[in-house]
């Protein structure tokens, strides 16, 4: 096949997200489909009239027979040529619906939603990367069921983590410093476990940087900013030594298309203190740590309480984890399973 998948650049960026597309590009070149990047410039996912006529420019530039496959950050921004789109038999990669994410505006959620509701049945596929998110398509967007696949993220396998030896307890969280991943909930509720030994290392990039300086803020208020590393975008190599070195993996998030980053603990054996924030729910199992109710920061801090303090406990989760870790999915076949469900937009 001739492919070109559109995404809103950098495409080197660092996040799950990002890391799901490239990931998927080499697969698919490694099994000998053409594959073209394109980064689409502008402001996504809530796109202005330049970043419309942007998107409008990339596909129409896209010579025939290449099908486009579109990463749903960058999808709202093709809603004056959804017409285009289907006519190209388009392909929608949704980790989640942007109409879903934590921090806009609800008139920019409805915007958002009116858009994807207007754009999924317009595609010739959708491939979602959870089951989660397949079920949710249909049911608040309106897609067709018929036109949805899923395509799960992969794992490596990788070194059990060694842990941080202690004597405290190394907390490793993942994500982006946006209102999605609720740092400031972990923030909130570490800041009540002050009498335990306990170090929080955040690794993520500052994509909203009004939302970053104030988790830097909100740790000074809480009096635990000594305590908190703000780690910023790391690259690979780091976040290997980071996942080694943890004794606990904690993500407070709002909601979650898959989970990559608690799956990537998970395939190292590291316990997990999570929300039930989307798909993630459903990629962690509980034998492997601590599942609470997003935005809860009093039930999520009692529940920490137990893993950072019991050892046993901890080590407990962490064999659960490593047992789940090997049955996840793996990068190897995630590309094949991906090209099956671009074969069946073209044969639709």
């Amino acid at each position: 096949m001739r492919l070109a998948l559109l995404v809103p650049g950098p495409f080197g960026a660092i996040s799950g997200g990002y890391l799901y597309d490239r990931r998927m590009v080499e697969g698919l070149r490694a099994l000998g489909h053409e594959v073209h990047v394109v980064e689409l410039a502008g402001r996504h996912p809530l796109p202005d009239a330049a970043t419309e006529a942007e998107a409008a420019a990339a596909l129409y530039a896209l010579p025939e027979g290449v099908l486009p496959v579109v990463d749903g950050l960058g999808l709202p921004a093709f809603a004056p040529v959804a017409e285009e789109l289907a006519r190209r038999r388009a392909v929608g990669l949704i980790h989640h619906p942007t109409a879903l994410e934590t921090g806009f505006p609800e008139a920019d959620r409805a915007s958002l939603k009116a858009r994807e509701a207007a754009l999924f049945p317009a595609m010739a596929r959708l491939i979602a990367t959870s089951p989660l998110t397949a079920r949710r398509l249909p049911e608040e967007f309106g897609a067709d069921p018929a036109r949805i696949g899923v395509v799960e993220p992969g794992t490596d396998p990788a070194p059990r983590a060694r842990g941080s030896g202690g004597p405290g307890c190394a907390i490793l969280s993942v994500g982006s410093l946006t209102p999605r991943k609720g740092h400031d909930v972990l923030l909130r509720a570490l800041a009540r476990l002050t009498d335990l030994d306990w170090h929080l290392t955040i690794a993520g990039a500052a994509r909203d940087r009004v939302h970053a300086a104030g988790l830097a803020a909100l740790a000074e208020e809480k009096g635990i900013a000594n305590r908190v590393t703000f780690a910023g975008e790391v690259d690979d190599a780091t976040l290997q030594r980071l996942y080694d070195r943890a004794d606990l993996f904690a993500l407070a998030t709002y909601w979650e298309g898959y989970g990559m980053a608690a799956a990537e603990a998970l395939a190292r054996g590291l316990p997990v203190a999570i929300t039930a924030g989307g798909a993630i729910a459903e990629v962690v199992p509980k034998e492997a740590g601590i599942v609470t109710p997003p935005g809860d920061a009093d039930t999520y801090s009692r529940a920490m309480r137990r893993l950072i303090f019991d050892r046993d406990l901890r080590a407990a989760c962490a064999e659960a984890a490593w047992a789940a870790g090997q049955k996840l999915p793996r990068w190897t076949d995630r590309a094949a399973a991906f090209a099956a469900e671009c074969e069946k937009a073209l044969a639709a």
